[in-house]
């Protein structure tokens, strides 16, 4: 297992995040998304602690709370010791209360919000706090200057979002340093082999700012987990089969799944570990996001940490996965070949 600079910060995080969104799901999309209950899942946190990995994610909305409360309970059996973790959790969402202020990115909502996720969890300080998506209602810098507030009191170490645009996230980042304030570190963002789309504006802007990203659902809800292809039908009991999320371009995804089942079967390893592998290779990645049902899931997740694949392979799956050009980008990299025809 290597670590990374979290973004900008000294902080180092482990190359793999174990995510806990298949904690304490009992009806709903929760329960078809994962209902691992305590014990389970203190096995599958122990797994991953015992490999290395030193990054949890969580989010308040996971399971109306249970996600939250299994995991810290699970921290506490396990006897793991707190600075050797970074705990990360979410808000945005409703959870447990209802009404106009229960949700959003508002002050309001996020200093009800932190407590709750401290006291679920049973601890002191969220080491990676995130706003869960955009709120249109509150103003970035409410959202900005309420989580510097949590910051200098301590409940919170760093600051991050997930499900941005990177207009969005910019403006952010300015307002933060106009300010003096705590500043956004990370992205959590979807991005796999089959779903390129964040590297049109999100990883050009992540790379300028030095914010770092983590990746959700690197397996594309499974699709990339091997079990599928064109000819193949979602099996009953698997995710996609119930929750046929996120959105794919199937033709360009099936197109992945034949060049990395190649390379797979050739090292004979699983095309898992391929798509995983390809994620890990991408300098713009910080960690990526793993979440599983079994520990043998979990163990075939964490060997694609071991694949390093060639410059031929990663060219191969590069031409195989390219999005189609678009505007502006075809007209930027017509600017920038007409620039560097003149550098020696």
């Amino acid at each position: 297992m290597q670590y990374r600079k979290f973004g900008r910060t000294g902080l180092l995080v482990s190359e793999l995040c174990l995510g806990t969104m298949t904690f304490g799901g009992s009806s709903g999309i929760w329960g078809q998304i994962g209902d691992l209950q305590q014990a389970e899942a203190e096995g599958l946190i122990g797994r991953s602690i015992d490999a290395g990995i030193n990054f949890i994610d969580t989010a308040d909305v996971y399971s109306e709370g249970q996600s939250e409360i299994i995991t810290g309970q699970a921290l506490k059996n396990l006897k793991i010791p707190r600075d050797s973790v970074v705990v990360a959790t979410k808000v945005l969402g409703e959870t447990g209360s209802k009404g106009p202020n229960a949700s959003g990115a508002s002050r309001f909502h996020i200093m009800d919000g932190v407590k709750a996720s401290l006291k679920r969890m049973q601890l002191d300080h969220i080491d990676l706090y995130q706003i869960h998506g955009f709120d249109p209602l509150t103003p970035i810098e409410e959202t900005v200057h309420a989580l510097d507030n949590l910051v200098q009191h301590g409940h919170v170490r760093y600051v991050g979002v997930s499900n941005w645009a990177a207009w969005q996230i910019a403006k952010a980042l300015g307002i933060a340093e106009r300010d003096r304030l705590a500043r956004f570190e990370s992205l959590q963002a979807y991005y796999t082999i089959a779903g390129r789309d964040l590297e049109r504006e999100l990883v050009p802007m992540l790379r300028s700012e030095n914010v770092g990203l983590m990746v959700w659902s690197p397996l594309a809800g499974g699709l990339l987990s091997g079990k599928f292809d064109r000819h193949t039908e979602a099996e009953k009991g698997t995710r996609r089969a119930s929750f046929d999320f996120p959105p794919v371009n199937r033709d360009r995804a099936y197109d992945c799944i034949d060049a990395m089942r190649t390379l797979a079967e050739a090292r004979k390893v699983s095309v898992a570990q391929i798509a995983l592998a390809w994620l890990l290779h991408q300098p713009v990645v910080t960690s990526v996001i793993i979440g599983a049902k079994r520990a043998e899931q979990l163990d075939d997740n964490i060997a694609a940490t071991a694949i390093e694949l060639s410059a031929d392979e990663l060219a191969t799956l590069d031409k195989v996965s390219a999005l189609p050009a678009e505007y502006p980008g075809w007209m930027l990299e017509r600017q920038r070949a007409n620039r560097d025809k003149h550098l020696a």
